[in-house]
């Protein structure tokens, strides 16, 4: 210890100060440090590179909906019924889950209003086991368009997802089949279905809801697609273009309808309620 520290350490009008852990974080995209309160208070997209970052359901759900809005029962489900085990139990990994995420699973459902307009509202949460698609992320999906039919309004998903839960084998993949009948239901009740792409939705979710909106958004830099980059170029054997399986990339080809900055994205998908369900009307 130097001279400076030890005469510093023995004043007793200098307290040491204790700094939280979670003061500054690090933008994932520019490296650039940033105080949390004013990334959090930017809706947690960087002020210098403009990178939207994961954010959780609870945190996406009042970015979105008035205030006022209600959180739907999670559906019960069996938990492990294949009594699946890798390098560690699969009941084990949903406990952990749960003890580090508030909600139940994946998947979360809200009722309330966007601007005044009535939706029922789902978000994955990417950090419940990648947002993963098991059979509780399927129940929740269709509890979400039924509550819709009911309350007669459009369903919004918002996904962010890792694809199909393997530890539930072919009932994960089921799911896939079962949110496509939910939301021809849906269609049936004459209401629309909007899908908010976030980063990164991937996989058997991909393959299923995420890309059957009657209206499809998504977040600047979005990471969308089925299977990964290296996987497709091994088997094509040719490279992919620069932003592959970007929102931009998607949006200019014709995959998805629009990309929205997160700050205009509640106000985005008032309007598209209001014209959809204004077209149903009519």
């Amino acid at each position: 210890m130097s001279w400076i520290n030890r005469v510093r350490n023995a004043l007793p009008f200098t307290p040491k100060r204790d700094t939280p852990d979670n003061l500054w974080i690090k933008c994932p995209s520019c490296s650039e440090m940033l105080f949390t309160k004013e990334y959090e208070d930017n809706q947690s997209v960087c002020p210098r590179c403009d990178h939207h970052g994961r954010i959780g359901a609870d945190a996406r759900l009042a970015q979105l909906m008035d205030p006022g809005f209600v959180l739907l029962p999670a559906p019960k489900v069996k938990e492990d019924p294949l009594k699946f085990r890798d390098t560690k139990k699969y009941a084990d990994r949903i406990k952990a889950a749960r003890a580090a995420n508030p909600h139940s699973d994946a998947l979360t459902n809200a009722v309330g209003r966007i601007e005044g307009k009535k939706a029922v509202v789902g978000v994955q949460e990417f950090a419940f086991m990648g947002g993963s698609m098991g059979m509780a992320v399927g129940n929740a999906f269709i509890a979400g368009t039924e509550r819709a039919i009911r309350e007669k309004c459009p369903y919004v998903a918002v996904t962010a997802a890792g694809g199909a839960r393997m530890q539930e084998g072919i009932l994960s993949l089921m799911q896939m089949p079962r949110s496509t009948v939910a939301i021809s239901r849906l269609h049936a009740a004459g209401l629309p279905y909007i899908v908010v792409l976030t980063d990164p939705t991937t996989g058997g979710v991909t393959a299923s809801y995420a890309m059957l909106g009657d209206v499809q958004i998504a977040e600047p830099g979005a990471l969308i697609g089925f299977a990964g980059q290296r996987v497709i170029q091994d088997t094509i054997r040719e490279k992919l273009p620069e932003g592959f399986q970007r929102a931009e990339y998607l949006h200019a080809h014709g995959m998805i309808d629009m990309v929205v900055h997160r700050h205009n994205l509640r106000a985005t998908l008032a309007e598209t309620i209001d014209y959809l369900m204004a077209a149903k009307a009519a």
